[in-house]
């Protein structure tokens, strides 16, 4: 993959696991980096990287942010299964207008945006699918419903005056590697509680994808929003390591490595939907803070099969995994025992 020439780039999420491997390739290229979130960051700031601390609530701070850049690579979200709709709404739908805002007003060229394939949530499976998926309707979680406005506000950015800026959205699926402070190690935490169970049949089939390999997509991105001709700009595209596993074996070959005992208790699809209901209804009497254990949403999401069709990134965007699943699990295991 050819690089850009240094340029000044703005990453918001910089605290966030993408926003900084992002921010660490910039560096490697030159670039002149400023990064935005909530949280100080004393080792980017010790490499050079300008920081501003704001919330994306601070449309004003987020927009100002934009100045003299010119690329902005919007990773900062509100993600979770769980909690009051209103900060969802602050943070994913508002302050990615206000990042939309400043491109426009301060003339960025290019806007990435890091979405999620649970903007085509529908409850049901979803086995190769393609960009023509529709967006989903009546998604029992803030978070994907939320990313759907703000994707939908991306795109419709795209070559609007004044300054014509490009936009893409990225929709990076269950992102792991060394730095996830999220995904493998709750699976890890849970299953040495004794918290898992395998959702239904615990067949199903999920594409994942290794950090490496996320950020790789959002650098070709930024180079494909260059070409005059079929210019990626204003859609959307899936993007995962092309290599679907079957989810509960994955999880207990992962599990066998740090010798956690596997999971073999089961929950029906049906049992797990309606616990999973029954739960909501309590956190939400109760206005409990905590996730639930089990959701409406992350019922299916455990149980459904949800693997994509890379064809459209690896047209539009020249994107094709470089770090395959064998050997990002051998490099996420090395950095877990060092």
């Amino acid at each position: 993959m050819r690089d850009l020439p240094p340029r000044k780039v703005l990453v918001t999420g910089a605290s966030g696991f993408v926003g900084k491997k992002i921010i660490e390739r910039l560096l490697q290229q030159g670039c002149e980096v400023r990064g935005l979130c909530r949280s100080k960051q004393s080792d980017l700031e010790k490499a050079g990287v300008e920081m501003i601390y704001a919330d994306l609530a601070d449309a004003k701070t987020c927009r100002k942010a934009c100045e003299g850049r010119d690329t902005t690579f919007h990773t900062a979200a509100k993600v979770g299964i769980w909690g009051k709709y209103q900060e969802f709404l602050d943070t994913n739908v508002s302050g990615t207008q206000a990042i939309i805002n400043g491109c426009r007003d301060f003339l960025v060229k290019k806007l990435i945006y890091t979405s999620t394939p649970s903007v085509v949530f529908n409850g049901s499976s979803i086995i190769g699918g393609d960009e023509s998926l529709p967006y989903g309707e009546r998604i029992p979680c803030h978070y994907p419903t939320t990313k759907v406005t703000a994707e939908k506000a991306v795109l419709s950015a795209h070559d609007l005056p004044p300054g014509h800026l490009k936009t893409v959205a990225l929709r990076p699926h269950l992102i792991w590697g060394p730095g996830d402070t999220n995904l493998i190690p709750r699976v890890l935490e849970r299953a040495r509680k004794g918290r898992l169970r395998i959702v239904g049949e615990g067949d199903n089939r999920v594409d994942l994808t290794y950090i490496d390999n996320v950020v790789d997509a959002h650098l070709q991105a930024e180079i494909a929003l260059d070409r005059e001709a079929a210019n990626p700009g204003g859609n959307a595209y899936f993007i995962s390591n092309d290599e679907p596993v079957k989810l509960w074996p994955w999880i207990n070959e992962l599990l066998d490595e740090f010798a956690i005992p596997r999971i073999e208790k089961r929950i029906s699809l049906k049992s797990a939907r309606r616990l999973g209901t029954v739960m909501e209804s309590v956190w939400r009497t109760l206005r409990l803070k905590s996730e639930p254990p089990m959701t409406r949403f992350v019922a299916s999401e455990l149980a459904k099969d949800h693997w994509f069709d890379l064809s459209a990134a690896k047209r539009d965007l020249g994107y094709s995994p470089r770090v395959s699943m064998s050997e990002g699990l051998s490099r996420l295991l090395h950095h877990m025992r060092s």
